[in-house]
């Protein structure tokens, strides 16, 4: 059975990685804030097990995710929008390490909440800005 599982895992990393490679700047972005949400719900999953070292395992995914989200903003074209992002960011990363610290799945519900409201903004988004057309047509 684990021989399936090793199996499953490996198909699911090259599906993920061949998506990745082919994959727009935009659905890039989506593909972090899924797996941003995905590593928070095996912490809660993890602290609610009262398994330390899975909860510590998935919140520092977590938290790389949110701060690669964050080293993606363009602050040029971002402007204001950018700024509070960033700022969120900041937040979400700081209100995940205390999670971990002090054992608290509140808290990383509360990022998941706001990685989710994040999530349906960026799902929400016209296609032309999407593919990054409103940009080109603006410059």
């Amino acid at each position: 059975m684990s021989v399936n599982l090793n199996a499953l895992k490996q198909y699911k990393n090259v599906d993920l990685r061949a998506t990745a490679e082919t994959a727009s700047p935009h659905k890039l972005i989506e593909m972090l804030i899924d797996g941003g949400l995905g590593a928070m719900a095996k912490a809660k999953g993890a602290i609610e097990r009262g398994n330390i070292e899975e909860r510590t395992l998935h919140v520092n995914k977590a938290v790389q995710i949110v701060m690669g989200l964050r080293d993606s903003l363009d602050h040029e074209k971002g402007g204001e929008v950018s700024g509070n992002l960033d700022s969120l960011y900041e937040y979400m990363t700081r209100t995940l390490m205390l999670a971990n610290r002090e054992n608290d799945g509140e808290r990383v519900q509360e990022v998941m909440n706001l990685m989710l409201e994040i999530k349906q903004g960026w799902v929400g988004m016209p296609e032309d800005v999407k593919q990054g057309k409103v940009a080109a047509e603006n410059a």
